[in-house]
């Protein structure tokens, strides 16, 4: 048994470098390798952290996605012998963060700290389940869930008000579960 099947502690965030520019590249390679092989209960989520930035220009305002962390991307994972082979022979990836060859997986408060279980779209959400907004024009109302898009990026949620019940389209990062 190898030092990395050793270490296999279950499911937990990792973050593997790029080159700079690669973030996107490693992440739709990871996807693409992980529906091919069927690798979907070991290699569960890939995320870039992003914040949108609001820029004045001359023409008003606009919004531009900015990444947090240049150069890396978060991958949710059980790390395995496999997994780690996957992921390290992927181009654009030069390495997994921790010391040596041994890569650390981020803490359950580093976690928590960057939000990326909310960011990173609606796995864990399902239709009829209640969420509440956290960020949008409706920061604040709750709702169920109605409709998930195919790619889980945007998700439709009945917001009842005193006048009627609104669907409301928003991006996947923009809500969280209810607590049950």
């Amino acid at each position: 048994m190898s030092d990395i099947n050793e270490m296999n502690d279950g499911l937990k965030w990792y973050v593997a470098h790029t080159y700079s520019g690669y973030e996107n590249k490693v992440k739709a390679n990871i996807e693409k390798i992980v529906e091919n092989r069927g690798l979907g209960d070991v290699i569960q989520d890939v995320v870039i952290p992003v914040e949108t930035v609001v820029e004045e220009s001359g023409d008003g305002t606009k919004e531009i996605e900015s990444k947090l962390f240049p150069s890396y991307v978060l991958i949710k994972m059980v790390m395995t012998d496999e997994t780690w082979h996957v992921v390290r022979n992927i181009t654009g990836v030069t390495g997994f963060v921790g010391p040596g060859s041994r890569p650390t997986p981020l803490s359950d408060e580093e976690v928590e700290a960057l939000a990326v279980e909310v960011r990173s779209g609606v796995q864990n959400i399902a239709v009829g389940d209640e969420v509440e907004i956290i960020e949008s024009a409706f920061k604040g109302f709750s709702g169920a869930v109605s409709d998930i898009s195919e790619d889980g990026s945007e998700i439709t949620v009945i917001v009842k008000t005193a006048q009627r019940d609104m669907p409301i389209k928003l991006e996947a990062r923009n809500v969280k579960k209810k607590a049950d």
